[in-house]
């Protein structure tokens, strides 16, 4: 049995207030750590991208608590977008994980006080073996701070908690300097949509990254009908193909037009039988090349208000793809 839903304007109106105030609350910490980076005037931010793109191994991302959910969420940002990266338990590297942290890595160590007593044992490890520490903390002269090579320091913002103990404030400034980095990371090594697409082969995103190449149809799939052809001739492969188009190439097989199964419905008032395909041909489509990737043909669809594109090489068509393929590879 549910319970009734109906919210009382007392309960609507303390919720709305709730709401606005966290996020403002939010804004003004988000808006004093853009204010520290700006005023970053040892270059720490710089420095911990200079050191964490220069390893050779991983970036090891810990934390506990919060931080940690948060470290997690960092180390698989990183790793999606170009920097090998995990993250670590601290508890679990006391217990054996340790082993998994090498000399050829960097450890992001997360705190917001900087006194976590179970990121000590984790510390400890890479100071004796000389593996580069980047602390991200808001305790200026805490523990883990005096013991990094570079320190990202938080400003100390208030928490949206009301009792000023629930990381909320704290964890959303963590995670956007966490995506700083990953982003000044991606840029600096020149990581690429084909890149990204490498590491998002599956879902949406990755088909929207899939070259037309790789989707558009061609071979005996292609519609192609030679300047000249009737047009009877013209709608039985427009049928035959089911593109929704057909492709109007020259002698030399180079692109002269296309017809399309609208412009056909508008010709249907006249006697087809002995029109060529030229009289109703649009001259200039629209083409684009094998390389543009999925999520861009749909929104050159969209914009154009058509249903398909010729794909050439040169003036050529090597191929064609309709909306409904797209649709068929999960990109829309």
């Amino acid at each position: 049995m549910h319970k009734d839903s109906t919210v009382s304007p007392e309960f609507a109106a303390a919720a709305s207030a709730s709401a606005i105030r966290t996020i403002s609350t939010e804004q003004a910490g988000l808006a004093a750590l853009l204010d520290q980076l700006k005023a970053d005037s040892s270059g720490a931010f710089a420095k911990a991208a200079a050191l964490l793109s220069s390893v050779t191994g991983r970036v090891i991302v810990t934390g506990v608590g919060k931080s940690g959910h948060v470290g997690a969420k960092i180390a698989a940002t990183l790793a999606s977008t170009g920097t090998p990266a995990f993250f670590v338990h601290p508890a679990e590297a006391n217990h054996g994980d340790l082993g998994m942290i090498t000399r050829n890595d960097a450890i992001l160590a997360m705190s917001w006080s900087g006194e976590s007593q179970e990121l000590r044992g984790i510390v400890s490890y890479s100071r004796r073996f000389s593996i580069p520490l980047v602390a991200l903390t808001s305790g200026a002269g805490s523990s883990l701070a005096r013991e990094a090579d570079v320190v990202l320091l938080l400003p100390k913002a208030k928490e949206a908690c009301p009792h000023g103990l629930a990381p909320t404030t704290s964890a959303l400034l963590q995670l956007v300097l966490g995506d700083a980095l990953a982003v000044a990371l991606l840029e600096a090594r020149g990581f690429t949509p084909d890149d990204f697409l490498g590491y998002h082969p599956g879902g949406k995103l990755g088909a929207s990254l899939t070259h037309l190449s790789q989707i558009m149809r061609q071979g005996e799939d292609l519609p192609l009908v030679p300047v000249g052809t009737t047009m009877p001739d013209a709608v039985m492969t427009l049928s035959k193909k089911k593109v929704g188009c057909v492709i109007v190439v020259d002698r030399d097989g180079a692109l002269a037009g296309i017809i399309t199964d609208g412009d056909v419905a508008r010709n249907l008032h006249r006697n087809l039988k002995d029109v060529s395909v030229e009289e109703i041909m649009t001259r200039t489509p629209k083409t684009v090349g094998g390389d543009m990737s999925a999520g861009a043909a749909i929104a050159y669809l969209n914009e154009n208000k058509i249903g398909a594109l010729v794909v050439v090489d040169g003036d050529r068509p090597v191929g064609v793809v309709h909306f409904h393929d797209l649709l068929r590879v999960g990109a829309v």
